[in-house]
């Protein structure tokens, strides 16, 4: 399919991919940050002032809907028919849970802070899979879906983290953008919901220019201590 983020309104499809992290398989230091302990079921506030670091286990929030980050065991109906990622309406369920890694081959470990403009890939907490992005026809306004599939796909899992206003390091409700390093374009979501299979949940996708809707905000979860701090 041909596609170019360079006409106004372009947009992009995201997914969850899997990287080989398998139960007995090895992995690269960048991903070898462990979960803390906690109940992912249970949050973990610790004010607003806390900081987005390596490992921390987070919600993202969509500024202006709300809505969750999520996804989930449910393939698309039509499209690609991958493993859905929605826009989810509640606050407690463990499969809006992300776990911030850094890009592989750097050397960034478990608790260093995020600065703007740095690439991160995003881990789904329940079934270990990476937020992904291409170019697919999303369900509902086709433009563009997210999914997953099982096969590495390396730097389509980067994602580069872009801080709104004050601040040059992330931390807890902080308005920032997402952009897909790949392809350019920008998580993105908006209040148009599913009918059927995950009735009630909000597309998500990407755009290839910036929106009001391209904004999130690190809300529940658990956050580490940054690495130096006391």
């Amino acid at each position: 399919m041909a596609a170019s983020l360079s006409a106004v309104g372009s947009y992009l499809l995201l997914c969850l991919s899997v990287v080989g992290i398998q139960q007995g398989s090895p992995a690269s230091a960048s991903e070898a940050v462990e979960l803390v302990p906690c109940r992912l079921g249970h949050h973990i506030d610790p004010g607003k002032e806390s900081r987005v670091t390596y490992g921390s286990v987070i919600k993202l929030k969509h500024e202006k809907t709300k809505f969750r980050l999520h996804s989930h065991e449910v393939p698309y109906g039509s499209g690609s028919g991958q493993q859905s990622v929605t826009g989810f309406p509640n606050v407690d369920d463990a499969n809006s849970y992300w776990i911030v890694r850094p890009e592989p081959g750097t050397s960034a470990t478990q608790g260093d802070p995020i600065k703007s403009g740095t690439i991160i890939r995003l881990q789904q907490a329940t079934t270990r899979k990476w937020l992904h992005s291409h170019l697919h026809a999303s369900p509902i306004t086709g433009n563009l879906e997210l999914f997953w599939r099982r096969r590495r796909v390396g730097h389509r899992d980067y994602w580069r983290l872009t801080i709104e206003g004050r601040g040059k390091t992330w931390r807890k409700d902080q308005r920032v953008r997402l952009q897909h390093v790949d392809t350019g374009g920008y998580l993105h979501s908006h209040n148009k919901k599913y009918q059927r299979i995950v009735g009630g949940q909000q597309e998500v996708c990407g755009v290839g220019e910036k929106r009001a809707e391209n904004i999130w905000l690190a809300a529940e979860g658990v956050y580490l201590q940054a690495s130096g701090s006391k």
